[in-house]
């Protein structure tokens, strides 16, 4: 088994974390913005290259853009992203204060993080199928016996659990945070 396919699960495990931190919970959070593209002299360019973002309080984002002429573009692009935030400007602060989440609403992120819980576990299923095709390809070189086959296959599937749990940790957690009122 190589080292490889478990760097590779924990990099889905982060990459799930991350994908969770852009899901709105009613909590203020910078990587919510993530995804928003502000254009800058013409180049789209992600909000946190061009503004400090902070977190004054639970339900309020501020964006403080670097230079005062991004102080439009940056509500436009806030505004365009889809993410259902009414961004409101006050001189060279723009604050974005979040709503509260309707219960239909949050059903839905929950869907969304579910649907997105099992991205990861089909891509953790899938290192596990590549490191076995790995096993099954050596020992048909004769260069693995069956012992350390089976042994190999063993360790990959424990490895698999073990990621997947972690997968089920995760969601649950954020299905929690967003059903939470």
């Amino acid at each position: 088994m190589s080292i490889a396919a478990e760097d590779r699960m924990k990099k889905a495990i982060d990459n799930l974390s991350r994908e969770f931190a852009k899901v709105r919970t009613g909590q203020a959070n910078p990587a919510m913005l993530d995804s928003v593209m502000v254009d800058y002299y013409g180049t789209p360019t992600p909000i946190n290259q061009v503004a400090a973002i902070s977190v004054p309080d639970s339900r309020t984002l501020g964006v403080s853009p670097w230079e005062k002429n991004m102080v439009g573009p940056i509500d436009k692009a806030i505004r365009a992203s889809g993410l259902g935030l009414n961004p409101s400007t006050e001189g060279m602060m723009i604050r974005l204060v979040l709503p509260p989440l309707t219960e239909e609403r949050r059903k839905d992120l929950a869907k969304i993080c579910k649907g997105l819980a099992e991205d990861a576990r089909i891509a953790i299923r899938n290192i596990r199928r590549d490191e076995n095709d790995t096993v099954k390809k050596t020992v048909k070189e004769q260069s693995l016996s069956q012992d350390q086959e089976k042994k190999l296959l063993d360790t990959m599937q424990k490895l698999t659990d073990k990621y997947i749990s972690e997968v089920d940790k995760v969601f649950s957690a954020k299905e929690k945070e967003i059903l939470t009122v």
